[in-house]
């Protein structure tokens, strides 16, 4: 089994260069990150893994970002970094789990929880998920997740056995990436689908 810090390596050495909206760039002394649609010219600069938290925390008006896959990453920085390690902890704070996850797939040891079955374990307030009808769920994760202003993950999990989501575009399931991109996978839903899932069935329980 691979080491975390080493596959990272070896995807850069393959040319490995984006992830989520993160640009890598080697360098003599370590790695350069930006955001991948900024020029490399006039940014603010940062040093040091821990700085990713901190970038990662606002977008450009300056809004908290709860969901850390959502395409909002704020603008106008660069971050230096010294080692791969760096890097590795930087990507993490960017995009929490997301490279376990990756090096998991590739390995063939990532499973995936459809959403039925992660709506089945909730409790307390977040029972009545349980409620949602297989529409609403479709028309829910269609506006929540897609890639344009809701979420990058590409989505490894369906509403149910048998039951794929089909409010989305095809290439939202592929987890297949260019070389030159780490994909960042969903193998389950997350707690902020989950509240929207509450939402949804509250909402539709009130009287027109």
């Amino acid at each position: 089994m691979r080491n975390l810090t080493q596959a990272i390596a070896d995807w850069i050495t393959a040319g490995g260069r984006e992830m989520g909206e993160i640009r890598i760039e080697p360098t003599a002394n370590g790695f350069v990150l930006r955001h991948r649609e900024d020029a490399p010219a006039g940014e603010a600069t940062f040093t040091g893994p821990e700085a990713a938290r901190d970038l990662a925390h606002f977008d450009d008006a300056g809004n908290f970002r709860a969901l850390k896959s959502a395409p909002n990453l704020r603008h106008g920085w660069r971050l230096t970094l010294t080692s791969l390690a760096e890097l590795r902890r930087a990507l993490d704070y960017f995009y929490p789990a997301m490279t376990g996850v990756w090096l998991s797939h590739q390995q063939g040891s990532l499973g995936f929880v459809p959403l039925r079955t992660t709506l089945a374990r909730q409790t307390g307030m977040y029972a009545v998920t349980k409620k949602i009808s297989d529409a609403q769920a479709q028309t829910m994760i269609g506006q929540f997740c897609r890639s344009d202003g809701g979420c990058l993950k590409r989505i490894l999990w369906p509403v149910s056995a048998g039951l794929p989501v089909t409010s989305l575009p095809a290439e939202k399931f592929e987890s297949a990436a260019p070389a030159q991109e780490l994909p960042l996978l969903c193998a389950e839903a997350c707690n902020l689908l989950v509240a929207k899932a509450r939402q949804v069935v509250k909402q539709s329980a009130e009287p027109a």
